[in-house]
């Protein structure tokens, strides 16, 4: 074997792994894939080179014994239940429903912004979407209203559980929704939330600001998907490990984490946290 290849194969055995950022780790393991499904073309042979992962157990979501299932190594939107097709950050919110708010089910609930109709069904449910260009409170399509977190035109003490998929790393003054979200709850009422926060950031980072109607662009501008709008909503903050200090800052509340893997439930990856703040 030649001296470089041998160097090759050391480089990629000697891989630092806990180096990477979760999204880099995915994105190296898939170029690896690729690297394998390019072999199989220079062979001249049919075949897959592909990342799979499947375990059994308890969806927290549809309450049942199912499968989970990966064919992508960003197991964070990929790593679905058979039944429900629900993901690990999902699952691990509802798990926290479970374990924190007994019969929440019968609850007052808001949720900010959702992606999906999981909590829809509910009698007492009722959700929000955000679309600066049209007045807040005015009603919006399927039923809900048009609410900006950092200032909402609910009354104070509205409801006993509020609800937020990955919104925080989307407004430009957290501080603020996180204070707005604790008046709207009732005395003893939970914020739980999700929000990706990366582990190889001592500090978290603003990357834009607004001014007036003006954004500031303090890194590259990213973008995740959004339900409503244009499709794009800006990220406007990564959230480092001191994110919980942050939030015990802000609210004056002591902040709980659920960030155990549990394959028999369907969670696990990269970014399936849940916070949860109690009134």
């Amino acid at each position: 074997m030649r001296w470089f290849v041998r160097n090759k194969i050391k480089k990629i055995k000697d891989t630092d792994w806990s180096s990477l950022t979760e999204i880099e780790q995915a994105w190296l393991f898939r170029s690896m894939i690729d690297a394998g499904r390019s072999l199989q073309k220079t062979q001249g042979v049919n075949g897959d080179v592909r990342y799979e992962v499947t375990s059994y157990g308890y969806c927290h979501c549809c309450k049942q014994q199912v499968t989970f299932h990966s064919s992508d190594v960003w197991l964070r939107d990929h790593f679905s239940c058979s039944s429900c097709n629900s993901t690990p950050r999902q699952r691990n919110l509802v798990r926290a429903l479970d374990e924190l708010v007994p019969a929440w089910q019968e609850k007052n609930m808001h949720e900010s912004s959702p992606s999906n109709g999981y909590f829809s069904n509910l009698s007492q449910y009722s959700f929000s979407q955000y679309d600066p260009d049209n007045e807040f409170g005015a009603p919006v399509s399927g039923g809900g209203t048009n609410q900006d977190i950092e200032s909402m035109t609910f009354e104070s003490e509205s409801f006993d559980v509020f609800i937020s998929q990955d919104v925080l790393e989307h407004v430009f003054n957290p501080e603020a929704a996180c204070k707005e979200v604790l008046r709207v709850l009732k005395p003893g009422g939970w914020h739980i939330f999700t929000t990706p926060r990366h582990n190889n950031l001592r500090h978290s980072i603003k990357r834009a600001t607004l001014k007036g109607k003006v954004i500031k662009y303090l890194k590259p501008p990213e973008y995740h998907d959004n339900p409503v709008g244009d499709g794009k909503s800006l990220v406007t903050f990564d959230w480092g490990k001191d994110f919980e200090k942050l939030l015990r800052k802000w609210t004056g509340r002591e902040v709980l984490t659920l960030n155990k893997t549990d394959q028999s439930r369907g969670i696990a990856g990269a970014m399936f946290e849940v916070f949860a703040i109690q009134k």
